[in-house]
């Protein structure tokens, strides 16, 4: 079984994302829109080669850890964020619901 490695969590702003690595190597990423005082999460992956080792967690864990930091409101639009949110209530004060207006300005911006 091969170490863990060294993993790292850091906001890319001009990305518009969250990154953990691993030694240094891009293991996987959330992303995010900013809008009216909320961070709307829409996408997280992690890497095959890194699958299986908890960092989707980590990296979620971070990044809403620096939304609450930052005074933002989480919005979930992401299913693996959705999914953390419902087992991590400590982050319940942040989280506004999905709405259909999130979603519409969430698919005009990606366009």
């Amino acid at each position: 079984m091969s170490t863990p490695g060294t993993t790292v969590v850091e906001r890319s702003d001009d990305r518009h994302r969250y990154e953990i690595r691993v030694d240094g190597e891009l293991a996987g990423f959330t992303e995010y829109l900013d809008h009216d005082g909320q961070r709307v999460f829409y996408h997280t992956l992690v890497e095959e080669a890194f699958a299986g080792r908890g960092l989707a967690g980590q990296l979620v864990q971070e990044a809403l850890t620096d939304v609450r930091a930052a005074g933002l409101r989480i919005v979930p639009v992401c299913p693996y964020v959705a999914k953390f949110l419902i087992k991590h209530q400590e982050f319940a004060d942040l989280t506004d619901e999905v709405t259909p207006e999130v979603k519409d300005r969430l698919r005009a911006r990606l366009r």
